[in-house]
């Protein structure tokens, strides 16, 4: 891959990542979380599928990459997803979800600190860690207060948190490096097995607005296809923490986009705390460990 497009890599995956609670915003009134995410997987694999017979794309050697794919796609598309939209929907703050899977870079840099193996994180890492976090609280501070924040809803918060961590840690130990259309669609059809029956456990709500349609279809087309394809290639080619960091910025950015969407104001604490997360990153990533 051209060092160019390995350079842009972490800004592009930032910038469509955060849209995901703008998404959220759109859609969240008139559908299910799980019956949105169940129809978002299916669609995201007949995409991958059309990409993949087009290009002919190898699958994964062996029964044992399949699974580690498999519980990847559960960890990181099911858990993950699943747990931050029935978070919100059950009725905690966009801010307050947030915060609490913005601790993602924190609890991975303590696993492989834990650990003790080879990529160890060091004192200026620590330092960038804390000092995003701190960034990321003055972020979101302002929407604290929005939401009710009670044992459901935050248990579904913390379920996304240990699943996006357990996921990445899991595939940067175990998923050997592959096509990654072909890798996400394992992963995406593992996510669909698991959402699915819970989806119809839910009271049926998919009411067809344009702002629904408009949702799956950035869902499918930036996040799904876009985002996680390079969340999955971050992972491959970058230490666990350094790409963990990037979560750091995706709050910022959100603030941005739904000053810019929304009209949302963006009050001087929100800039410290921006540039405050700025700086925790830049610290963690200051020797970047992204490989040709």
């Amino acid at each position: 891959m051209k060092p160019g497009l390995l350079r842009a890599m972490p800004a592009v995956f930032v910038l469509v990542w955060s849209t995901g609670f703008v998404v959220a915003r759109y859609a969240m009134p008139h559908a299910q979380p799980l019956a949105f995410l169940a129809l978002r997987f299916a669609l995201s694999v007949l995409a991958f599928a059309v990409w993949i017979a087009l290009s002919r794309a190898p699958w994964p050697r062996g029964r044992a990459q399949w699974l580690h794919l498999g519980v990847t796609g559960i960890f990181m598309q099911a858990g993950y997803l699943g747990g931050v939209w029935c978070a919100v929907k059950a009725g905690l703050g966009a801010g307050m979800a947030a915060l609490v899977v913005g601790l993602q870079p924190v609890l991975t840099a303590l696993w492989i600190s834990a650990r003790g193996r080879s990529h160890r994180v060091d004192p200026r890492q620590w330092a960038g860690l804390w000092l995003g976090l701190a960034g990321l609280l003055l972020v979101v501070w302002h929407k604290l207060h929005l939401g009710q924040v009670d044992a459901g809803n935050l248990a579904l918060a913390v379920l996304a948190l240990a699943s996006i961590t357990a996921g990445t840690l899991y595939q940067k130990r175990w998923v050997a490096p592959c096509d990654v259309r072909t890798a996400s669609t394992v992963q995406l059809l593992a996510a669909l097995v698991v959402t699915l029956p819970l989806a119809l456990l839910e009271p049926w709500q998919l009411d067809p607005q344009p702002a629904l349609w408009w949702a799956l279809a950035w869902s499918v087309g930036a996040l799904t296809l876009g985002g996680s394809s390079l969340l999955y290639l971050l992972i491959q080619r970058g230490a666990a923490t350094s790409v963990s960091s990037l979560m750091y910025l995706v709050p910022p950015c959100t603030a941005v986009l739904a000053w810019w969407l929304f009209g949302e104001t963006l009050t001087p604490l929100v800039w410290a705390g921006m540039a405050l997360t700025a700086a925790g990153v830049a610290l963690v990533v200051q020797r970047p460990q992204i490989s040709t």
